[in-house]
C-alpha cells in the first residue's frame, strides 16, 4: 500500500527577481492582517537581500514557491533591537505562508520545524519569533513546533510575544 508522499520543503534565498510575489502575498489578507503595509514591507525586505544580518528566503514546497522566511541576528542589528538580551549566536526567525490554500494545513508546523533544524545544524543555540499575542493561529504552531513564551512587550506597533526554543545539542549550557 502506497503512503502519501511527505511534503518537501526547500529554503532558497530570495532575489530581486522574486518582489513581484511577495508584493502579491503580503496583500493578501491572511498575511496583510500580521505584517505590516506593502510598502513598508517591501522595502524592508528588498534591503535585506544583500544584508549581513538578515537572510532572506523563498520557501518552496515540492519545488514551488508558497511563502517567505528570514532569519536574523539581533546581535548584529544596527538599530537598538529588543532582543539582544539573547544567548549570542540567538537567531530571530519572521516567516508567512503566502499561497491561501495551503493555510491552516500543518505546513507551517513543518516548514517551521525544518528551518529551526537547518539553523540548528549551522550552530544557533537558540531560536526565537515574536509574534502578536492575538495571532492565536500562530502561536499555536509555534507551541507545536518547541517554541515556549519568554515575555510579552511593547512595540511601535503593539504588543508581541517574545518566543524561543533552544538547540537540544547546544553544550553551553546557556
Amino acid at each position: 500500500m502506497n503512503s502519501p508522499k511527505a511534503p518537501s520543503y526547500g529554503f532558497r534565498p530570495l532575489t530581486h527577481e522574486d518582489m513581484p510575489l511577495l508584493a502579491r502575498w503580503l496583500v493578501m489578507p491572511h498575511v496583510a492582517a500580521w505584517w505590516g503595509a506593502k510598502a513598508t514591507e517591501m522595502e524592508g525586505i528588498a534591503g535585506t537581500i544583500d544584508s549581513v544580518d538578515t537572510e532572506p528566503f523563498i520557501i518552496e514546497l515540492d519545488g514551488k514557491p508558497i511563502g517567505f522566511i528570514q532569519s536574523y541576528d539581533p546581535h548584529l542589528d544596527e538599530d537598538e533591537n529588543p532582543f539582544q538580551d539573547q544567548p549570542t549566536g540567538t537567531l530571530g526567525i519572521d516567516q508567512f505562508i503566502g499561497e491561501p490554500d495551503l493555510i491552516g494545513k500543518g505546513h507551517g508546523t513543518r516548514l517551521i520545524t525544518e528551518f529551526v533544524e537547518m539553523l540548528f545544524e549551522e550552530g544557533a543555540p537558540r531560536v526565537i519569533l515574536d509574534p502578536d499575542p492575538a495571532n492565536e493561529v500562530a502561536v499555536r504552531v509555534y507551541e507545536k513546533v518547541g517554541f515556549r513564551p519568554v515575555r510579552r512587550f511593547k512595540t511601535a506597533t503593539g504588543e508581541a510575544l517574545l518566543m524561543a526554543i533552544d538547540n537540544p545539542d547546544d553544550t553551553d549550557g546557556e
